[in-house]
C-alpha cells in the first residue's frame, strides 16, 4: 500500500512518527496522523485545510489542545466523557485524582524509551481507510487528502476534533472534487 503514497503521504505518515517521538509516545496514533496533516504546506490536504479555515494558526493550535485534552482522557472522545457524565460519572475529575496521584499524563498511555514505535489500531486503520478513499475516488495514489478523509470518516478523537473545526466529509469533498455528489452528503 505504501508504494501508493505519494510524497506528501508519506511526509505525513513520517511527521506522524516525529510527533509521536516528541511525546515519546508508545505508540503512533490518529492524533499524530492528524498533527502531521496539518503540518504539511503545499500539498492538497493543506489546500483543503486553508479552503476550510483550519489552517490558521489559532485553529491549529486548539485541535492540538483538544488532542492532548483527548489523550489526558485516555483516548475518551468529548461525547464518550458526556455520556459519561449524562450517567453521573466525572471524567475530568477521574482525571485529576490519577494525576494527583500518579502525575499528569498518567492515563495518555506508558512512556516508550526506545526503539520503533508501532502504529496504534485506530492509526493503521485510517491508513487503511485512505486507500479506500482514494479507490473511490478514482485516484491512483494516496495522497495526504485521503488521509484528511480517512481521519474525518472515521468515528473517534481525529473526526470529533475535525469535525469541531468544520472539516467533516462533505465538506473535504466539496473543496476536493466540486459540489456534485459531495454536495448531496
Amino acid at each position: 500500500m505504501f508504494e501508493r503514497f505519494t510524497k506528501g503521504a508519506r511526509d505525513v505518515v513520517k511527521g506522524a512518527v516525529a510527533h509521536a517521538e516528541r511525546e515519546r509516545a508508545p505508540y503512533i496514533d490518529e492524533g499524530h496522523l492528524l498533527l502531521a496533516v496539518l503540518d504539511a504546506r503545499g500539498t492538497r490536504g493543506s489546500f483543503v485545510l486553508g479552503a476550510l479555515g483550519a489552517d490558521a494558526e489559532g485553529k491549529r493550535a486548539a485541535i492540538g489542545e483538544a488532542l492532548v485534552a483527548a489523550r489526558r482522557r485516555a483516548g475518551l472522545s468529548q461525547a464518550d466523557a458526556e455520556a459519561l457524565a449524562g450517567l453521573g460519572i466525572d471524567v475530568d475529575e477521574i482525571v485529576a485524582r490519577v494525576e494527583q496521584t500518579h502525575g499528569v499524563g498518567a492515563l495518555s498511555g506508558g512512556r516508550r524509551l526506545g526503539g520503533r514505535r508501532p502504529f496504534a489500531k485506530e492509526a493503521k486503520g485510517v491508513l487503511e481507510s485512505s486507500l479506500r478513499a482514494a479507490l473511490a475516488h478514482g485516484d491512483r495514489s494516496i495522497g495526504d487528502e485521503h488521509l484528511l478523509l480517512a481521519l474525518a470518516s472515521r468515528p473517534g478523537i481525529a473526526s470529533e476534533v475535525l469535525a469541531g473545526h468544520g472539516v467533516t466529509v462533505p465538506a473535504v469533498e466539496r473543496v476536493l472534487y466540486g459540489g456534485g455528489e459531495a454536495a448531496a452528503s
